[in-house]
């Protein structure tokens, strides 16, 4: 089974362009995952059949949201983190809105695990979203995914706007401090780790060189001067049937490029 995960930024966009049919041909998934798809499901007629479609998308028009795409129809599809981990956590937004109506997250229920897919928000330039970020956002998804590991194991995938380590951007000595690489935001991802979910990435590929988002400007991406911040975790009780974690830097069409996760029958 495949599972991939893209952020398009912009589905109409790729779709109008002719490339999200032959992402979806070289990939041969079984579940996609979709960032900042900035549409609702209305607004786009996607270019592939075979799937069971299922869409989160912002209240507010043109922004952030996410969909799964399934071959398999899942058990349940729920939008949103739970009130639980929103009350828990006072995930009530800041002065750039609320995280909780802009279809950050969107998890299905399969007969083996749960996967859910995550649009992190953005610390923003001037770190004006870092303490939502810290404070709110990060604890209650880590609560959200650690209740549905009760039930079944959990893969959690998407954008996680943040390069975990040094390895994970070209140039971290002069982006420490900046948004996706704050000590606050890397200390979150490290809580998924130390509670026991597992970056599959590097179950397989170690040291630097290796990104999924570039910026349009300097011919970054030609230059592979980039950040690795799209990631698939999963529960420990997954972990022996991962057998291929990857990153498709030559898919375009966005600014990211597809991340995917390979697991044995």
């Amino acid at each position: 089974m495949r599972l991939v995960s893209w952020n398009v930024n912009g589905i109409r966009a790729v779709s109008k362009k002719g490339l999200f049919a032959p992402f979806v041909e070289e990939l041969n998934p079984d579940i996609i995952c979709l960032q900042e798809t900035k549409a609702q499901q209305a607004q786009c007629e996607i270019d592939v059949a075979g799937y069971a479609e299922h869409w989160s998308s912002a209240e507010k028009k043109g922004y952030s949201g996410t969909a799964i795409f399934s071959r398999v129809e899942p058990l349940t599809v729920t939008p949103g983190l739970p009130d639980a981990s929103i009350t828990k956590f006072g995930v009530v937004g800041d002065q750039f809105g609320n995280p909780n109506t802009e279809g950050r997250v969107l998890s299905a229920e399969f007969d083996d695990f749960f996967v859910v897919n995550v649009y992190t928000p953005n610390a923003k330039e001037d770190l004006g979203r870092l303490s939502l970020r810290h404070v709110q956002w990060d604890p209650a998804f880590l609560h959200h995914v650690k209740e549905l590991e009760v039930i079944k194991p959990v893969i959690f995938c998407g954008d996680l706007n943040v390069a975990h380590t040094s390895d994970d951007l070209a140039n971290p000595k002069t982006n420490v401090g900046r948004k996706g690489f704050t000590s606050e935001e890397r200390a979150g991802f490290q809580n998924y780790l130390d509670a026991g979910f597992v970056d599959t990435f590097r179950l397989f590929h170690q040291g630097n060189g290796q990104y999924t988002w570039w910026s349009h400007f300097a011919n970054a991406r030609e230059r592979n001067i980039g950040w690795r911040i799209d990631y698939f975790l999963v529960s420990p009780a997954l972990v022996e049937r991962v057998i291929a974690a990857d990153i498709h830097p030559d898919i375009l069409g966005s600014d990211h490029c597809p991340v995917s996760l390979t697991l044995s029958d």
